[in-house]
């Protein structure tokens, strides 16, 4: 049995033998966590100066009623093309990286998890990228992107290759650390539970280390998104704010303090929670 197979065996009795399909469901950070992304993302880049929203309650609904429930879900189309490949990238990546390093270790979980965190950042910043533009544009006729990919387009076309990976460096930055603390988490936890094939609390456990884990990474991380929501929204306003990932920490600390750095977190939390307890279990196929 090799390295990788050591945290497979502690995740499900048939994910040995498992096709796409199961693996799949195993994904360390599910992007659908709707609508809480939606929120997060408006509340993170609102102006200090002229706040759009008083909270969490509020911005939900102002967008119920100003936009219906279908604005809560605005922007989901682009994590849903980047899913299937951002899983692939990660699992062939942290698998392959694991068995490189030769052992099965919590130090090695964590470089593997950090190695597939950094490659998936090709797909996840533009992807993100889209995202966040599409939450932020205004609703109805006037709307400047009819998708994922005519965003994309025409960023490509305004801004060139540059513009489509604005806020790579600050995506890194998240991305690397999180995945490594996810996979690094997940595998202490399911070791200390004792995750075995045969248990029959198995199912109850993994759901605990899959959204404990997912807590862990997020939290680990969440003041980098903010940055890179931020970068990344620029372009949704006529003339750039920031002239990089330090001038936004400064800015955004000197006209908020380090509050700002925590904004939009509670909808993320109670999005991410059930989602990738959820995605961690292989009986949610």
């Amino acid at each position: 049995m090799g390295p990788t197979s050591g945290l497979l065996a502690r995740v499900s009795p048939g994910v040995l033998r498992a096709g796409p399909r199961e693996l799949g469901t195993l994904t360390p950070r599910g992007h659908l966590t709707y609508p809480g992304p939606s929120f997060q993302v408006r509340l993170q880049v609102q102006s200090v100066e002229k706040p759009q929203y008083r909270g969490t309650l509020h911005c939900f609904q102002a967008i119920i009623k100003q936009e219906s429930v279908l604005g809560l879900y605005r922007g989901l189309g682009s994590p849903l093309l980047g899913l299937t490949f951002i899983n692939a990238l990660v699992f062939g990546v942290q698998g392959n990286t694991l068995r490189a390093l030769g052992r099965d270790s919590p130090l090695n979980q964590f470089l593997a998890g950090a190695a597939a965190g950094a490659i998936q950042c090709v797909i996840c910043c533009p992807m993100e990228l889209a995202k966040t533009r599409l939450q932020l544009q205004e609703a109805g006729p006037a709307r400047t992107y009819r998708g994922p990919l005519d965003c994309l387009a025409q960023i490509y076309r305004q801004e060139g290759l540059r513009g489509v990976n604005r806020g790579m460096v600050s995506t890194l930055l998240r991305e690397t650390p999180s995945f490594g603390v996810y996979f690094l988490t997940y595998d202490v936890l399911t070791r200390a539970l004792g995750c075995e094939p045969g248990d029959r609390l198995l199912v109850p456990k993994l759901l605990l280390a899959g959204g404990t884990s997912g807590i862990a990474s997020w939290l680990s991380t969440y003041p980098v998104g903010v940055v890179k929501s931020r970068l990344q929204a620029m372009g949704c306003r006529a003339r750039p704010r920031y002239r990089g990932i330090v001038d936004c920490v400064q800015q955004s600390y000197a006209d908020e303090g380090w509050r700002v750095f925590t904004r939009g977190w509670c909808p993320r939390c109670c999005a991410r929670r059930p989602a990738l307890a959820s995605t961690s279990s292989p009986t949610t196929c």
